[in-house]
C-alpha cells in the first residue's frame, strides 16, 4: 500500500514539476500537457471527469491551476492534493523569484527587450493550446465550439464587456440546446 502511494506521489512530481518550469504565460499554458498527461499517459481520469475536475476549479475561488490539487486529490487523496500543489507552484515560484532578481540588472540592454518580445508569442500560443484542449475533452460539441467562437470574436471586438455576461448569455444558449435536444 504505501509502496504504491509512494509510486503515485512521484509519479505527480514528475508530471506537475516540469510542467510548473513550462508554464510561461500562466497556468493556461500548461492546461493541454496537464490534459494529456492525466487522461493519455497516466490514465488518472477521463476525458469526462478531466472537465469535471477544471469545471470545478474555475468556479473555485483561487487560481485555475488548482486543477493539479482537484488531480492529486482524485488519484492519491490529501497527499496527492498536496504533493501535486507543491509540485506545480514551488518549483516555478522558486525561478521565478530567482529570474527577477537578474532580470532587473539587465533591464534596458537590447537582449532584454529580445526574450520579453519572444516570450509573448509562446505564452500566447500555449494559452491558446489549453483552451482548445479543454474544448476537445469537454462534452457539448457544435454547440461548445460555437459558445466559444462566439465569446472570443465579442471579447475581441469589444474587450470591455463583462465576463459575467458571457456566462450569463452562454447559460442561456446550453439551456436553450439543451430544450431541443442539440446537446
Amino acid at each position: 500500500m504505501h509502496d504504491e502511494l509512494g509510486r503515485t506521489l512521484v509519479a505527480l512530481c514528475l508530471v506537475f514539476v516540469p510542467l510548473s518550469l513550462l508554464s510561461i504565460g500562466g497556468g493556461a499554458a500548461i492546461l493541454a500537457d496537464i490534459e494529456h498527461q492525466a487522461v493519455t499517459v497516466q490514465g488518472w481520469t477521463t476525458q469526462r471527469e478531466f472537465a469535471d475536475l477544471f469545471a470545478i476549479s474555475r468556479a473555485a475561488p483561487g487560481p485555475g491551476t488548482m486543477l493539479s490539487a482537484l488531480i492529486g486529490w482524485k488519484v492519491a487523496g490529501w497527499a496527492g492534493a498536496v504533493t501535486a500543489t507543491l509540485a506545480l507552484y514551488a518549483p516555478s515560484s522558486l525561478l521565478a523569484y530567482g529570474a527577477s532578481r537578474l532580470w532587473g540588472r539587465w533591464r534596458g540592454s537590447s537582449w532584454h527587450a529580445a526574450v520579453e518580445l519572444g516570450l509573448a508569442p509562446i505564452a500566447v500560443g500555449l494559452v491558446l493550446s489549453g483552451g482548445l484542449a479543454v474544448l476537445q475533452v469537454a462534452p457539448g460539441g457544435p454547440v461548445l465550439w460555437a459558445a466559444a467562437i462566439a465569446a472570443t470574436a465579442v471579447l475581441l471586438r469589444w474587450p470591455q464587456v463583462n465576463a459575467l455576461a458571457l456566462l450569463v448569455a452562454g447559460g442561456a444558449l446550453f439551456g436553450l440546446a439543451g430544450a431541443l435536444g442539440l446537446w
